[in-house]
């Protein structure tokens, strides 16, 4: 099945027009042709069956014929995730994260962290490709860019954890995790949480976690957290 994306279509939708690019998509390279059925998602759950009512390079039309409404997970996964280095390696937690099933992803500036410029409209297309290409119909919700400070402030309504490298205090993520319950977790960048932002976050009453026994980059100890909370909620 191919799937495809826009915001703009909503439950109440009987037609839909596509734009010059998604048109030339759908005629010239999946050779769609009046009749055809493609599907649609407005990241927000809907997916929609439509058939082809006109096909042309510059405009194509679509009937809705189906509409179904999908199933969301009983929790929300939220990962507050510094930014790494190197850009290609937080698309790549993007795009894996999304895959695996994330409902919102926020950049954190924390004292150690290198990069403190993001491109959210890149990641936004990241994230809006890979749950296209994993068959989704939720698009995770990416945040602007925060400090820690700012971030650990805000009124966190959930589980909330800190994954850091310090030797003291950690429990194991697997062991304090309660299932069907909403989650928040901290990963620092690759200089790791300063003791001064680890201090306050449990102060804040974030729980310290461990992912294992080795140290891991950035990107690693966020895919590792985004696929144990997925695994233990089955």
């Amino acid at each position: 099945m191919q799937l495809f994306y826009n915001p703009n279509i909503s439950e109440h939708s009987e037609e839909f027009d596509f734009d010059k690019d998604e048109s030339r998509h759908i005629v010239k390279v999946l050779r769609k042709k009046v009749g055809d059925n493609i599907h649609i998602t407005n990241g927000q759950g809907w997916l929609f069956e439509a058939q082809l009512t006109l096909a042309d390079i510059k405009h194509c039309t679509v009937a809705i014929v189906s509409k179904t409404l999908q199933p969301k997970r009983n929790y929300n996964l939220h990962l507050a995730v510094a930014p790494t280095k190197m850009n290609d390696r937080y698309e790549w937690f993007l795009e894996k994260a999304t895959e695996i099933g994330i409902d919102e992803i926020t950049p954190i500036i924390c004292d150690n962290s290198e990069r403190k410029v993001v491109k959210l409209e890149r990641f936004e297309k990241i994230i809006q490709s890979a749950m296209k290409q994993s068959l989704q119909c939720y698009l995770p919700k990416l945040h602007q860019p925060i400090t820690f400070k700012d971030f650990i402030n805000q009124d966190i309504a959930s589980q909330k954890f800190i994954a850091h490298c310090e030797d003291t205090g950690r429990k194991s993520l697997k062991s304090e995790l309660v299932s069907t319950k909403n989650i928040t977790i901290l990963i620092g960048p690759e200089g790791d949480f300063s003791r001064n932002e680890i201090s306050l976050a449990l102060k804040d009453n974030f729980i310290p976690v461990t992912l294992g026994d080795t140290r891991l980059r950035t990107e690693t100890a966020a895919i590792v957290s985004c696929s144990l909370i997925n695994y233990l909620n089955k």
